[in-house]
């Protein structure tokens, strides 16, 4: 599918300002740019640009381990079904070699209630632009740079064609919540807050374009793309988020963490349990489907996707309280991500 290494890692501290990886100390300012040149170059042979944030309770090795399971099961499912991806199969097209950027954050706590809520905190504190809290930010120039890095940036105002290289954004639980707030923060960025990202012929609220949004058990309110992202789409002096596609998101009635523990928490379910609740426009719900079965492009060609996962995610560590909150990484996970590729081109 590819050479090279498949899989690059970033790492945020506690205020989720980048890290150094050779030094362990912050990144400053000025070298934003060159860190992301000499480290997160996207490499030629990949079609595909995959960004992923973890959630909870995952140790930075196992935030990789977790990234690199996904990219077998594609390659598995690519191999195994290649008519349900005739984009990414056809004989005119460049095939799907994905490389991936890793996202990690410190997201471990005690197995416990407070425990929830602490991260919760954090994860707020980190990602809101209202305070002390800079993972929007880093994580919107980091994009940034990836859209403007990849192969043939100015072949198209969307940057996504045949030519070039397609950006898929997908988060997990917590590290949803982190992706919203940086496609947020690109609705009504200005200018100089980018690193040059933005063509002429592009609006500056739109320092990159991603083509895909999967969003895998997120540890938000039901209501939060009316409460906490209001700015993902158009509205009053902004564009909306720079989104090409659908932002799709997974639940199942097996996640306690989004569950029960998010009911206690905040009064309400999670989207993880129960899917997008209120939200700025219309939605559509279906099933997640095995690997044997294909999405109709009506399914799934929607600002708001969510997906009922019920039937797949079932399973959790024995005596785990979270439930089945991180059983995301699934063939039919991977067909879902393989799907919405193949729909972007």
């Amino acid at each position: 599918m590819g050479t090279g290494v498949e899989v690059q890692a970033v790492d945020l501290d506690e205020t989720g300002w980048l890290l150094d990886a050779d030094t362990r100390e912050p990144v400053p300012h000025h070298g934003l740019r060159d860190y992301f040149a000499d480290r997160l170059a996207p490499p030629p042979w990949a079609t595909d640009v995959l960004v992923y944030v973890h959630g909870w309770q995952t140790s930075p090795r196992s935030a990789r381990r977790t990234a690199e399971r996904l990219l077998a099961l594609l390659r598995a499912n690519l191999a195994a079904h290649p008519a349900q991806y005739p984009a990414l199969t056809d004989a005119t097209a460049k095939g799907f070699r994905p490389w991936c950027v890793v996202v990690r954050w410190p997201s471990s706590s005690a197995v416990t209630p407070a425990g929830y809520r602490r991260i919760r905190d954090r994860a707020h504190a980190m990602g809101a632009r209202d305070g002390g809290g800079h993972a929007a930010h880093i994580l919107g120039r980091l994009l940034g740079y990836l859209d403007t890095e990849r192969a043939d940036p100015r072949a198209a105002p969307v940057l996504a064609n045949r030519d070039g290289q397609y950006l898929h954004l997908v988060g997990h639980s917590f590290g949803c919540r982190f992706l919203c707030e940086a496609v947020q923060w690109a609705a009504d960025a200005r200018l100089e807050d980018t690193l040059g990202w933005s063509a002429a012929e592009r609006s500056p609220s739109r320092p990159f374009t991603a083509d895909s949004m999967l969003l895998f058990q997120m540890a938000a309110r039901r209501d939060a793309f009316l409460t906490r992202f209001p700015g993902i789409l158009p509205g009053d002096g902004h564009d909306g988020a720079p989104l090409r596609g659908p932002i799709v998101t997974t639940y199942s009635r097996h996640d306690r963490a989004t569950g029960f523990w998010h009911l206690r928490a905040e009064r309400q379910a999670g989207i993880g349990h129960s899917g997008i609740g209120p939200a700025p426009a219309p939605m559509f719900t279906t099933r997640l489907l095995p690997v044997d079965e294909r999405y109709p492009l009506s399914v799934l060609d929607h600002r708001f996707v969510n997906v009922d996962a019920s039937e797949v995610y079932v399973r959790g560590r024995r005596l785990n309280p979270a439930g089945a909150h991180s059983d995301h990484v699934r063939p039919e996970s991977a067909h879902l991500l393989l799907t919405l590729a193949d729909c972007s081109r």
